[in-house]
């Protein structure tokens, strides 16, 4: 397999990022998506000390560990948010990343998101110029409003620019388009340039997202058709649990259970083939 394996930070949500960083490269991962997500996971921030994002670039190199990707969520449907995200479009340069990734408005504190199809193509139209100079590509997450990948392609066509694509979340496409991703992928995977391989048990809005494997989601069938038809970009491991595990204070043993579902997601890709 030529597609780089993953592993989000958002899967260790509530724990530091040495520890992220430590259970990623444990589980033996070398590549991971670092998170600048206000209120969220804060991995990385534009406006963090520079001896602070210096020391944890040094970790990375000390653990072998390569970022990919920088999960940069803004409300890219407001105007006002627009110079927030080219913040993050310069720190994820500055971190050296490939692909710079968005939910349509704000991941988790979103209320107001809306479908404004050309509202948010217009916006993201004038980014362009960021994201070519950083040489960076933006994956548009699969999530809220916008929760298929279908919902996502007019977007994606009225931006016009190979420095746009999908990011299409398998579970987020569970949870907010009560779509399965094997069957919806068809609708929109010309135009996925990252994937959120992500696990789910239940149905829509069921928060329950254990390690990759380890769900009802036919993940090996979505990836199969995504690499017949040519998909070489990455596959980035995201795990959420269920939301009293994400939201709740961390407990002892909690770090355990998160560093071996990491663990079992990066077994998943070896036994793949099995």
């Amino acid at each position: 397999m030529e597609n780089k394996v993953v592993i989000s930070l958002n899967s260790y949500h509530g724990f530091t990022v040495d520890q992220a960083l430590e259970g990623a490269a444990a589980a033996g991962f070398r590549y991971v998506e670092l998170c600048a997500v206000k209120g969220w996971t804060e991995n990385v921030m534009p406006d963090m000390d520079r001896a602070e994002l210096d020391r944890i670039r040094k970790k990375m190199a000390d653990l072998n560990l390569t970022a990919v990707a920088l999960s940069g969520h803004c409300n890219l449907m407001d105007a006002q948010r627009l110079d927030d995200f080219r913040k993050n479009i310069a720190l994820a340069a500055e971190l050296g990343c490939q692909y710079i990734i968005s939910s349509t408005g704000e991941a988790h504190f979103g209320k107001d998101e809306t479908i404004a199809d050309d509202v948010l193509a217009d916006n993201i139209g004038s980014l362009l110029p960021d994201l070519e100079k950083a040489g960076l590509v933006l994956g548009l997450e699969v999530h809220g409003e916008y929760g298929t990948g279908a919902s996502l392609r007019p977007v994606v066509e009225k931006v016009g620019s190979d420095r746009v694509g999908i990011a299409y979340d398998t579970g987020n496409a569970m949870f907010y388009g009560g779509k399965k991703c094997d069957e919806e992928i068809s609708t929109c995977g010309d135009l996925v340039k990252y994937v959120h391989l992500k696990d789910k048990i239940g149905g829509a809005k069921e928060w329950n997202f254990p390690a990759v494997g380890k769900g009802e989601l036919d993940l090996k069938a979505f990836m199969d058709y995504l690499e017949s038809n040519g998909y070489k970009g990455p596959y980035s491991v995201e795990i959420e649990y269920t939301e009293d595990f994400t939201m709740n204070a961390k407990q002892p043993g909690d770090l355990d259970l998160a560093n071996l579902a990491a663990k079992d997601s990066f077994t998943f890709f070896s036994s793949r083939h099995s």
